[in-house]
């Protein structure tokens, strides 16, 4: 009797932990269910320990309960940890060569992110920092991790950043035929949302394209686009005679860097720029990532520092301009604003700099942190959020992909002007602009 009273009691442990990290992993849509669920197990595990053990018992029952807890909770993590990519690739099937409609395809690639609660991209991102032996969220707590983010997306009702990229997308297919380029397909591609790259370039190459320009829609070479290349190679392109070309990260755009400006310029007003501040956050990468991704973080450095020079040279204090990184890196923003409301500026504007559009960074994670910073009530915060659809940053884009659409010859294979002997003056606009 008592060996299956404690079965009993195992059982219902065991299926507390479970769905303890069911709840805290799944869709808003179905977490209520899955939170009476757990309360349900949880309550009926302490009364089975309060009613069916006495003396001695109690206690062995009770360890009994939290080791099947924990049983349950680790293997239902597991199992959550190890979920696949969903995302589907079409199946390759090419017009035959003289059925081609010989356009040239321009792939936009960006990081991505769903726009509602799916945790497939930081399931991807756990997988990644373990292959990399890289410490970040300990394996028993990346269901909490899961949960805050899900609670993220129910503060702000979504994340902007899909269909902000998508309208940036068609206001880059609209600057590219104002151009004149009329037969150039736009195709939109995320790292982590769908579709896939490699899915945009295969439904580029089912549909003709006889050549293949990839915008890389980031600010730095980085982990991020090495995986999108990977990923884009993958494609049988060489093997069909279709050259792919990748544009450079947007780094040292100069078109980028007065969009900054521009939006500073709006959000300041009719207060004195000398009683303005700016802070730039960037995202932060790994110490692991700097060693094997040497350039990102010098380059997301010089990124913002073109910016502040910029903001600089048209009249804002350089003492009220300051950099700080969201993750991994010091210093933080809720350090910066602090130094900035101390410095007596009215006025603090602040950017998810590295972002190329909203996204839960810029919408809910940087407002929170710098909401942290004990400053007057007098200072005034101002999000301006990520670079968005701004008319510079689609001039941005299009100043990158513009040269490579003009240089017709066709190389088959997978071709990057960033790993290439090409000099980026190239590519550059004006004298000194980094474009």
């Amino acid at each position: 009797m008592v060996v299956a009273e404690l079965l009993a009691v195992a059982v219902c442990g065991f299926a507390a932990g479970f769905l303890l990290v069911e709840y805290l992993t799944v869709h808003p849509l179905v977490a209520g269910r899955a939170m009476l669920l757990w309360v349900l197990a949880a309550i009926a595990t302490t009364t089975l320990v309060a009613t069916l053990f006495s003396g001695m018992l109690i206690p062995a029952a009770a360890a009994l309960a939290v080791g099947a807890f924990f049983v349950g909770y680790l293997l239902r993590t597991k199992s959550v940890l190890a979920r696949e990519d969903p995302r589907l690739v079409p199946a390759l099937a090419p017009p035959e060569p003289n059925d081609r409609s010989g356009h040239t395809a321009v792939v936009y690639f960006t990081h991505g992110e769903p726009e509602t609660f799916d945790p497939i991209g930081w399931v991807n991102q756990f997988r990644e920092f373990d292959e990399d032996g890289i410490a970040f969220v300990p394996f028993f707590v990346r269901p909490i991790f899961i949960y805050r983010l899900r609670q993220s997306y129910l503060r702000v009702g979504r994340s902007n950043h899909r269909q902000t990229h998508c309208r940036m997308c068609r206001l880059l297919e609209e600057r590219l035929r104002e151009a004149g380029h009329v037969g150039v397909r736009v195709y939109f591609s995320f790292l982590d949302d769908d579709p896939r790259p490699d899915a945009a370039l295969i439904q580029a190459i089912n549909e003709g394209a006889a050549r293949i320009v990839v915008a890389e829609i980031f600010t730095t070479v980085s982990n991020h686009t090495a995986k999108g290349k990977a990923l884009i190679a993958a494609a049988p392109a060489a093997e069909l005679g279709i050259e792919v070309v990748h544009t450079c990260p947007l780094w040292d755009s100069a078109t980028l860097h007065q969009m900054f400006l521009d939006k500073v310029d709006a959000a300041t007003g009719d207060t004195d720029r000398s009683k303005v501040g700016v802070l730039l956050v960037g995202y932060g990468q790994p110490a692991e990532w700097d060693r094997e991704f040497p350039t990102e973080t010098e380059q997301e450095i010089a990124f913002r520092q073109s910016v502040l020079d910029l903001l600089a040279a048209n009249g804002y204090r350089p003492q009220n301009l300051s950099m700080a990184w969201m993750m991994f890196k010091r210093p933080k923003p809720v350090e910066k604003v602090e130094e900035l409301a101390a410095r007596g500026v009215e006025k603090i504007l602040y950017f998810s700099a590295a972002i190329s559009a909203d996204a839960l960074s810029s919408q809910v994670h940087v407002p929170e942190m710098i909401a942290k910073a004990r400053i007057p009530e007098s200072v005034e915060l101002v999000n301006l959020g990520a670079w968005d659809d701004h008319r510079l940053t689609i001039e941005a884009i299009f100043e990158r992909v513009e040269p490579l659409l003009v240089a017709r010859e066709i190389v088959p294979g997978v071709v990057s002007m960033c790993d290439t002997a090409v000099s980026s003056d190239t590519y550059r606009i004006g004298s000194d602009a980094g474009s």
